[in-house]
């Protein structure tokens, strides 16, 4: 298959873009895990991290710097703070999402699930195993393939998982066409990241920025109503 005929493949973004206010229980389980890996006695009273376009290992990194957790000792239990957040939030997660959905997104994955001109994965800072359970229980987490996308458990630094991504969805070894390749998200980081890749990007403001704090963005829809037309003019 030609690269020109080759589907766009969607890295979808999470928190902010699939779903909206989604993050409290996330952000608790990430909080009891850096106690349990890096003692309970750590205290992140006043202490305030940017969360947003983040990845978890990032969030988790910059609290324990902040609260005087050497680097070396943060690097050793890296793994450790991940599988304890995945253990966290699944004791922590309501069994049902679906609320949090962000409107029109379920009907808009289920057309391009059935449309062959479209792909869609992941690329989120969440590590992998709450990504995965937060989908499930909003009800769309069928509409991304095991096995593919980008996480943080990947990787700390955003910039990263869009190649990581597309290594994933590639075949015989060649990663998935950047030309082929569209990034969709809710924040400047999103874009960010994209651009590191040489990507093209469309942001969305179903996240707490404003059209004109994404306009780096190649296109800005204000959510899913918006978001079809302007795919189904990218795909061709």
């Amino acid at each position: 298959m030609s690269g020109d005929t080759l589907p766009l493949l969607l890295l979808w973004d999470i928190d902010g873009t699939l779903m909206q206010r989604a993050s409290g229980e996330h952000a608790a389980a990430l909080r009891r895990a850096i106690l349990e890996v890096h003692g309970d006695d750590l205290r992140f009273d006043g202490v305030r991290v940017e969360a947003a376009g983040r990845t978890d290992g990032w969030i988790a990194r910059e609290l324990l710097l902040a609260v005087g957790v050497e680097a070396a000792a943060i690097d050793r239990e890296v793994q450790a703070v991940a599988r304890a957040t995945a253990a966290a939030y699944e004791e922590l997660c309501p069994a049902d999402l679906s609320g949090f959905v962000a409107p029109g997104i379920p009907e808009l994955l289920e057309e391009l699930a059935g449309d062959g001109r479209f792909r869609s994965t992941l690329v989120t800072g969440n590590f992998e195993p709450v990504a995965r359970l937060k989908l499930a229980r909003a009800g769309i987490g069928g509409f991304f393939e095991a096995g593919q996308g980008g996480f943080g458990t990947d990787a700390e630094d955003r910039d990263e998982l869009p190649p990581i991504a597309r290594r994933r969805a590639g075949d015989g070894g060649a990663p998935w066409p950047r030309e082929r390749t569209l990034v969709i998200g809710d924040t400047p980081r999103d874009i960010a990241c994209a651009r590191a890749d040489g990507l093209r990007v469309v942001a969305v403001t179903t996240g707490p920025f404003t059209a004109d704090a994404l306009a780096e963005a190649d296109h800005v829809a204000s959510g899913a109503a918006e978001l079809r037309p302007l795919l189904d003019a990218l795909a061709a």
